[in-house]
């Protein structure tokens, strides 16, 4: 699902997590955002989701579809950043494409699972740490996948290209306790840091 303003600063190509779709309030009220912004979208499904199977595909087939999918987003740029963001699972295998050698100007994480929920021992952070290219982390300090202290440590260990933006109260899905917000409405509030990170690192 692509979506290009006029005069784009930037193109982010936008992965689902592994719960639901492209088609996910979450995921189109911050393309629209976001194209609002000037910055370019194109919204995928992985092909477990296209075949309708429930379970997430394994990394190759994931990383697969994201080589596939920066192409085709290449080919409609005019040459802007062509930046890879994704929810939880998506934002995960993008990581693991660039770290096999996928080329992007840099990563967005929306809620990165760095480990399973109640299970932080099983970290999912090794291929992280070769990676130098410009990385948000934008992530829920009440997010059960990634323990405050541990993503915190993972950040500082990458190195100076990473940054984190706590979203304070946010769960996995960025909502806040008390706060009745739609999910459209949240990834839309997104928006502006993600914008202002690829305006700053383009």
């Amino acid at each position: 699902m692509y979506a290009r303003p006029d005069n784009a600063a930037a193109t982010l190509v936008l992965a689902h997590g592994a719960g639901a779709g492209m088609e996910h309030p979450f995921l189109a009220g911050l393309a629209h955002a976001l194209n609002d912004d000037g910055v370019a979208t194109l919204r995928f499904n992985f092909p477990y989701r296209e075949a309708g199977r429930k379970f997430p595909d394994r990394p190759p087939a994931a990383i697969a579809a994201w080589r596939a999918v920066m192409a085709e987003a290449a080919s409609r740029s005019g040459g802007e950043p062509l930046w890879a963001a994704g929810k939880s699972f998506g934002g995960r295998m993008a990581s693991m494409a660039v770290a096999e050698g996928m080329s992007a100007a840099g990563l967005v994480y929306l809620g990165y699972p760095l480990h399973p929920p109640g299970k932080p021992e099983k970290l999912r952070d090794e291929h992280l740490y070769g990676l130098t290219l410009p990385m948000l982390f934008l992530q829920g300090t009440r997010d059960t996948f990634a323990t405050p202290e541990l993503l915190e440590d993972v950040v500082a260990r990458i190195g100076p290209a990473a940054t984190i933006e706590w979203w304070d109260g946010g769960d996995h899905s960025f909502a806040r306790a008390g706060v009745k917000k739609s999910a459209e409405d949240i990834g839309a509030s997104l928006a502006a840091p993600v914008s202002a990170f690829l305006r700053k690192n383009s």
